[in-house]
């Protein structure tokens, strides 16, 4: 008797989620009923997924309005009409201004309902008015009493219950920005329109027989049905239109890979691949191989650089069809990891590229493969936002919002309404309230995307689901991600910089990563943690780790950057496998069983699939119960009883092998650590190449690499540090000049130009105006030449001025700054008409002025946002250093002081709930210092900024990696402005 049904997903209308739907109908004995979001199908695979739960027909539609103004609903009657509804609704979505018509478009295999107060009096077949139970007085008094085979009942549900109502209402002020007390009840759902038995439903509509049966007819027409069972990917079927002819052009491109990849090929190739081939072929996989294949030929024809990840990159085949440039047979892959059997989703292929190249290969994508559209992401409410929203349409002061979001206040003590915030902030709290775009996912499916659902198109144009990538996958339509990456940036644009720099230098080959693997410069970088800028190997925790395992090798570098996540650190096995790692003689320690499965890592599970080996073969499980396994390390599983099953046979295993009670507990702590932080090893193995390449570029090209790295904006740290990082290596840094610069940060030798992009507030249209005449018309021969050739306002000209852009022609900026005060207030800012003949500028007497560095610098903070000079010379008091940060370890166990510049901090929680920090400094001669603020100096000395720091504290050491635990810290300070001194003083 539902035929007009909302969800949550119905955005900022609906407060029910669609499980919940579900639940009410099964207690309330409704057979079937359908599902009609507003403008959204976003819930109706999961919809049709979950009803088979509650033994539930599920019927799909969409409630088609305008703003809150229903125009009609539109039921399917089959899959093909869920498609045409799909492809209407799609129609609206990807117009600029979404207007629905008051007639609908007649689609065939569909239902259409109009509301009763629809002035439309000439109906289609499949075409009916609904009569909601509030019409039943006026129904007596109308036409349609004569046209009863023309009526349906449309009852409407969108709330649960009055608490829902309640919530509706604060939505739809959210929505309409507006004070709740303000709301119109045209913005507003009736509070009526809630789920009630269908017993009484009919009771309500009992004088008209003839409406609860065509209502029912409907119910009993429309029939939907989807495969859940994941057995057949849903991904486009084939490359080439024929299965036989894919496997074909597989296994061919795959045997040439061989030459290309392997100089000598052993056995051991040959059986694993041919062991690939025959399960990618078995589990209809191969079309997903040559459609990446497809993508990344095109790449390397446009000279894009890129980095195949994820668990597809344990695959010989993926080798081979140059997918990934991780050798799986070098590194032992575990080939079970990447694809068994059990497993019904293809592998993962992370397909990292360049920010600068990533929308040209998705629009290649769309372009090449018929049925393609990007995944969305359901942005939903959080608490804190939440509490913001809902304070404003109630109406609270500022300040009392900011109390209640920062959790700052007593329960007790909060008035009705600031508890009514709380409550309902509580209750909205994971409501989808708008959908966005994934990173990179993008799906490629054999059939149209609006098969399963309507499409809307965000800014860049790219066609996008209503549906996550969980439910995506629950239909079996598996994404492929291509994802954004600014290291390749760097790589890339670090090898055209040493082309232009060092024109006589040979080519570099990036690829070449076997040489990069022995190069001794690039192994010591690794040994001692020289790796700012060079990917993920840059961060200050990074860098520790690499200390205190003197990795200089490939493998080493790889369970490196493993090691330090999460799930290893939280469950101690980072400190065990560092131990281990320098300490041979501790690997005895490891259980039998676990160093013989992972001799590798001394019996520590570093790599998800050491998680899945030992759940094999230490705990038992099948495959295909380790494959559950990994699919609830990578936070994708949906069905936690699945997960508990699986936890329960571990332990049965264990116990039935006669294992030690007390150990298969700790082995399964330790696997439940990795929950959503396991890195494949492989993922772990394509990162570490790209490092390679990076530490390749940084030991022999550290001033390109660092230009490079500002100009891919950055990585873990901020521009001043990169070029504090250049200045290390000789680097000449100078502020941006109009003869020199570019938008970008530019290079000649050793001298680094700072572009035009690195000022704040100076408009890009006016350097591109710079580079441009400089360009056409040669170099600025002064201030006067520079006025007449570029169209520019005072204030842009002003900056320019003070950081220096014009040191070219007169050193002294004060007297610049005059004469642009006099010669350009007065100028309109237009395109300037070239004539034959140059009018002489009138040339004022400039009055004698000074400047200085410290001025320098000042403006340079302004406008850069850090000071070019050495930020110890801005102290008000200088320091007396007797203890630089290469002298500490001589201090190990004493207290000392020592004076830091500030480069970045990282907070965490300790177990108990407690703020901490570890923080990251640089002395005066430019090395770091790294500190430990345990919970009570942190809450005694706080971070105010950058600036330069006083610390004290005790000198530790662990595996010979030096911090300070810091017991007092002060922020010094620096000398007076003297742009504004000298205003005070006069």
């Amino acid at each position: 008797m539902y035929l007009n049904t909302h969800s949550f997903y119905s955005l900022r209308y609906g407060t029910v989620a669609p499980e919940t739907l579900l639940q009410q109908a099964e207690q309330l004995g409704i057979p079937a009923f359908a599902l009609t979001d507003i403008n959204s199908t976003s819930a109706s695979l999961e919809f049709v997924r979950l009803a088979t739960k509650y033994k539930i027909k599920p019927v799909l539609g969409v409630d088609f309005r305008n703003g809150v103004q229903q125009q009609f609903v539109m039921l399917a009657k089959n899959n093909e009409g869920f498609y045409r509804i799909n492809t209407y609704l799609s129609e609206f979505l990807h117009q600029e201004k979404f207007v629905v018509p008051k007639k609908a478009k007649e689609l065939k295999d569909t239902f259409v309902i109009y509301p009763f107060q629809s002035d439309l009096r000439i109906l289609e077949e499949n075409e009916f008015i609904g009569i909601k139970p509030s019409d039943l007085n006026q129904l007596k008094f109308s036409a349609w009493q004569d046209h009863l085979s023309k009526l349906v009942i449309l009852k409407t549900v969108s709330f649960g219950d009055k608490k829902g109502f309640n919530a509706h209402r604060l939505l739809r002020a959210i929505d309409n920005n507006t004070l709740l007390s303000k709301l119109p009840a045209s913005e507003q759902g009736n509070h009526v329109d809630v789920m009630f038995p269908e017993v009484l439903l009919k009771e309500i509509f009992k004088a008209y027989p003839q409406l609860i049966e065509n209502t029912q007819r409907l119910l009993d027409v429309c029939h939907i049905v989807f495969d859940f069972s994941g057995n057949v990917p849903k991904n486009q079927k084939t490359y080439t239109k024929s299965e036989e002819l894919d496997f074909k052009l597989l296994r061919k491109l795959a045997y040439k890979g061989l030459h290309y990849r392997y100089k000598k090929i052993g056995e051991r190739v040959f059986e694993r691949l041919e062991k690939e081939l025959t399960i990618i072929k078995e589990k209809q996989f191969v079309s997903y191989f040559l459609i990446n294949w497809k993508v990344l030929k095109y790449a390397r024809s446009k000279g894009y650089f890129y980095v195949g990840r994820g668990s597809g990159a344990n695959s010989l085949v993926a080798y081979l069809l140059r997918i990934t440039d991780v050798d799986p047979i070098e590194l032992d892959l575990y080939f079970e990891r990447f694809i068994n059997l059990y497993r019904a989703n293809p592998p993962d292929f992370d397909i990292d590229f360049s920010w600068r190249d990533r929308d040209d290969i998705i629009q290649f994508i769309f372009k090449r493969f018929p049925h393609t559209a990007l995944i969305a992401v359901y942005n939903t409410f959080k608490f804190r936002a939440s509490v913001r929203e809902i304070g404003k349409v109630f109406g609270l002061p500022k300040e009392e919002i900011d109390k209640l979001s920062s959790g700052q206040y007593i329960q007790e003590k909060l008035d009705k309404m600031s508890r009514l915030v709380l409550v309902y902030s509580k209750l909205i709290q994971g409501f989808p309230n708008y959908l966005g775009i994934h990173a990179g996912g993008i799906l490629i499916a054999e059939k149209p995307i609006q098969y399963y659902t309507a499409t809307f198109l965000p800014p860049k144009g790219f066609s996008t689901t209503m549906f996550d990538m969980h439910v995506a996958e629950d239909v079996g339509l598996y994404k492929f991600d291509v994802l954004s990456q600014r290291g390749l940036g760097k790589i890339k644009e670090a090898i055209d910089i040493v082309k232009y720099n060092h024109p006589d230098h040979p080519d570099i080959d990036i690829h070449d990563i076997k040489r990069f693997k022995e190069d001794e410069k690039i192994k010591h970088l690794l040994r001692n943690a020289k790796a700012i800028g060079c990917f993920y190997v840059e961060s200050p925790a990074m860098r520790m780790l690499l200390k205190k395992l003197q990795v200089d090798n490939y493998i080493g570098l790889v369970a490196a950057s493993s090691v330090i996540r999460p799930g290893v650190a939280k469950s101690g096995m980072m400190r065990e496998y560092i131990l281990r790692y320098r300490n041979p003689s501790r690997r005895k320690d490891a259980h039998p069983t676990m160093l013989d499965i992972m001799p590798e890592t001394y019996g520590v599970m570093v790599y998800q699939e050491d998680v899945i080996k030992v759940a094999h073969y230490f705990g038992g499980l099948t495959l295909g119960e380790a494959d559950m396994l990994r699919r609830g390390m990578s936070g994708k599983f949906r069905s936690r009883e699945e997960f508990l099953k699986v936890k329960n046979q571990f332990f049965e295993n264990c116990k039935s092998s006669g294992k030690d009670d007390a150990l298969t507990a700790e082995i399964w702590r330790q696997i439940e650590s990795f929950a959503g932080y396991a890195f494949a090893k492989g993922h772990s193995a394509s990162y570490a190449v790209e490092s390679y390449q990076s530490l390749f570029l940084k030991a022999y090209y550290p001033l390109e690499y660092m230009v490079a790295t500002i100009n891919n904006s950055g990585g873990f740290y901020r521009p001043e540090y990169y070029l504090h990082e250049a200045r290390m290596h000789g680097g000449i840094i100078h502020p941006p000049d109009i003869n020199k610069s570019y938008a970008q940060n530019f290079i000649e030798g050793k001298h680094i130009y700072l572009g035009f992009m690195m000022l704040h507030a100076f408009e890009s249209q006016n350097a591109k105006k710079i580079i441009r005449e400089r360009e056409r018309n040669g170099l600025f021969l002064n201030l006067d030449d520079f006025i007449d050739r570029v169209p520019i306002g005072l204030e842009q000209l002003i900056l320019l001025i003070k950081v220096n852009a014009f040191r070219f022609c007169n050193p002294n900026k004060r007297e610049l700054l005059w004469e642009a005060y006099m010669k350009v207030h007065k100028i309109e800012m237009e395109e300037h008409i070239q004539t034959l003949f140059k009018s002489e500028k009138v040339n004022y007497k400039t009055p004698v002025l000074t400047s200085s560095m410290l001025e320098d610098a000042f403006d340079e903070i302004q406008y850069l946002d850090f000071p070019l000079c050495d930020p110890f010379m801005l102290l008000a008091e200088p320091v007396q250093t007797e203890i630089f940060a290469k002298d500490l370890y001589q201090y190990v166990g004493k207290n000392v002081t020592v004076y830091g510049y500030y480069v970045t901090v990282k907070k965490t929680v300790t177990s108990k709930g407690d703020l901490m920090y570890f923080g990251t400094f640089v002395d005066e001669k430019g090395d770091h210092i790294d500190t430990v603020h345990f919970p009570q100096a942190a809450r005694k000395n706080l971070f105010r900024g950058r600036g330069i720091y006083r610390l004290t504290g005790k000198v530790t050491e662990e595996f010979d990696c030096v911090t300070i635990e810091v017991d007092d810290m002060e922020k010094l300070a620096i000398v007076q402005d003297p742009r504004y001194a000298e205003e005070k003083k006069s």
